[in-house]
């Protein structure tokens, strides 16, 4: 019964969190984009966050803007997205327009001077993710701030879970994420190519940073990715099946699915390691001279997206007893060891970090991003180089698939800047 309480409570504060009390001097943050993601990944954690203040918004429509400031108590509308970049009160962006328009909007809101937080994917394709990531913008003395919100890495959970991954030994990881059938229209914009729709796309910027974070590496090639197309547009896949082969052998899969049927709902990962000798205390065993320990560890991380509402992580290490340098694959003995594991904060997890069992993915992110604007130390972060290598591997997909990559913007910056 207190589980359950607890399972009540935590949830329900995930959706209404507590009020605190600001700063004499918060980052002010403008929405560019009345974005339906923008109240989960940054409107409602910001209201927990004793430095951040939502202070305006801005959208093509002003009727929609003012309407969603409303709503969400966004005290001020800019007149243009340019308008809100150009407003010398506002510290930091967040960016959740479709994909297509990313690129263009993050460079110019840094060249307004203003650090970035961007939704996922960041950019379009490869090439669009090293430009931005390598802009002269983000580099000197005083750097501006650019993070892709691939939130999921934030929370205690990814850690806990990444405590029992070891990216040089893992011989194969599987990554699947589903969306219900009923969750988006036919013409919605993930199904539309001009503004960088596609399955791949807006699923695919997980499973593909969760690959490269299992191996440790970008894929050297993917083998194979089936897609089936959107309605509204054929040159957007709806789901995808993918295969990607990996420095060292390594098998990389990853599936999503827009459309996915009710059976489908937990986006999980499976990562089996490589056979590896171990000492008899990592195997909890008494040492007999003349023997080797192998063990052939599997995890099951369930709903790694948002861990916050619920969570498990199953860590289970198949053990073997052979005699010294034996490979003819006779064993002296065989067991198996399981356990779960959940981390709702740092405490949890055995680790020293603010945080709260009731805080979301996107407040452990809004923690951090906060972290790296005022100079503070950060403790987990989105690299430029792990951004670049998630569009990579995308761009992987589509090329195996047939399929175009999405645009690349007629957005030029400026050899100075943005």
């Amino acid at each position: 019964m207190a589980s359950l309480f607890g399972l009540a409570r935590r949830n329900w504060l995930i959706l209404n969190p507590p009020e605190a009390p600001k700063s004499a001097t918060p980052l002010r943050f403008g929405v560019l984009g009345a974005a339906d993601i923008a109240p989960q990944a940054l409107i409602l954690p910001a209201r927990s966050h004793p430095d951040v203040i939502v202070q305006i918004v801005a959208a093509r429509d002003p009727k929609k803007a003012k309407a969603y400031a409303q709503k969400h108590g966004i005290p001020e509308v800019a007149a243009s997205y340019q308008d809100m970049l150009d407003n010398p009160n506002i510290d930091c962006v967040y960016i959740p327009l479709p994909n297509g328009l990313h690129f263009e909007w993050a460079l110019r809101a840094l060249k307004a001077g203003k650090h970035v937080l961007l939704e996922k994917p960041s950019v379009n394709n490869a090439t669009e993710a090293e430009i931005l990531f390598k802009s002269p913008l983000l580099s000197g003395p005083n750097p501006l701030v650019l993070l892709e919100a691939a939130h999921y890495v934030f929370h205690p959970a990814w850690t806990a879970f990444m405590s029992y991954v070891t990216p040089a030994e893992v011989a194969s990881a599987k990554a699947v994420i589903w969306v219900p059938k009923w969750k988006f229209a036919a013409d919605d914009i993930r199904y539309r190519y001009d503004l960088g729709g596609g399955a791949l796309m807006d699923l695919g910027a997980y499973t593909a940073s969760v690959l490269t974070h299992m191996f440790g590496a970008l894929a050297e090639e993917c083998e194979e990715c089936v897609t089936q197309a959107a309605a509204y547009d054929s040159r957007c896949d709806r789901l995808f099946k993918a295969r990607y082969r990996f420095p060292g052998g390594g098998l990389g899969e990853m599936e999503g699915d827009l459309k996915a049927p009710l059976d489908r709902l937990s986006p999980d990962i499976h990562v089996e390691h490589k056979p590896i000798v171990v000492s008899s205390a990592d195997a909890g065993v008494k040492a007999i001279e003349g023997q080797e320990i192998l063990r052939t560890r599997k995890i099951k991380f369930s709903t790694f997206v948002q861990p916050a509402y619920v969570h498990s992580i199953q860590v289970t290490d198949e053990f073997k007893v052979r005699k010294v340098g034996d490979s003819s694959g006779k064993y002296i003995k065989e067991w198996t060891n399981s356990k779960t594991i959940k981390a709702y904060s740092f405490r949890e997890a055995g680790i020293d970090q603010p945080g709260e069992s009731y805080w979301p993915t996107y407040r452990y992110q809004l923690e951090q991003f906060v972290n790296k604007v005022r100079g503070r130390e950060v403790q987990q972060w989105v690299d430029a180089a792990e951004s670049i290598n998630t569009m990579k591997m995308i761009d992987m997909a589509y090329r195996t698939a047939k399929l175009p990559l999405r645009p690349t913007s007629e957005y030029k910056p400026a050899e100075s800047g943005a």
